[in-house]
């Protein structure tokens, strides 16, 4: 028994190693971003930033008249309305992501009219649209738009994420995207 004891003890720490191991937070876990989930039309408040998703489409095509610019493709355009909770310095939705499975799809900078990089005034509502150039088969399923002033997904801070249901939106032949502005009380 004296000999198999170092064996045994021996075991049981690697057992507890592994435990321990199992049960340790990843990186991402202690320093990613902290998501303030919400849904589809509900106002959605994060440190940074105050949104809403009003409006979502699927169109064949999108254009800019006020600069002659125009693409055909599979576009999904978000309206979003938005505001800065509490200061306007840097305050501009900086990154838009969508995330539909597996993969991440920026907001386009083809158009010029974009609420991307839009200043944000505190208790005023920002009105503007994001355009998502989507590969032709991702028309279905289940989507999140993500939000966040920081030009690179936060770390240690917060994001705004609302869901979407592709099934449930319209297609249109044809969009024009305007400049966003402030909205009307």
């Amino acid at each position: 028994m004296r000999r198999a004891l170092p064996w045994i003890l021996g075991g049981l720490l690697v057992i507890a190693a592994g435990a321990i191991t199992a049960v340790t937070p990843d990186d991402e876990s202690l320093v990613g971003a902290t998501v303030q989930r919400g849904s589809f039309g509900d106002t959605v408040a994060s440190r940074t930033l105050i949104a809403t998703a009003s409006d979502a489409t699927f169109a064949d095509e999108l254009a800019v008249p006020s600069s002659d610019w125009s693409a055909a493709g599979n576009w999904l355009i978000v309206t979003v309305v938005a505001s800065a909770p509490t200061t306007e310095v840097d305050s501009a939705i900086q990154l838009a992501t969508l995330v539909v499975g597996d993969r991440v799809f920026h907001s386009s900078e083809r158009p010029s009219a974009s609420l991307k990089g839009t200043p944000l005034r505190v208790g005023i509502d920002t009105v503007g649209t994001l355009a998502f150039e989507l590969p032709p088969d991702v028309t279905t399923g289940t989507a999140e738009l993500r939000l966040t002033t920081s030009y690179v997904t936060p770390e240690l801070d917060d994001l705004v994420a609302i869901p979407l249901v592709l099934d449930d939106l319209e297609r249109t032949a044809s969009i024009e995207l305007v400049d966003s502005g402030v909205s009307a009380p």
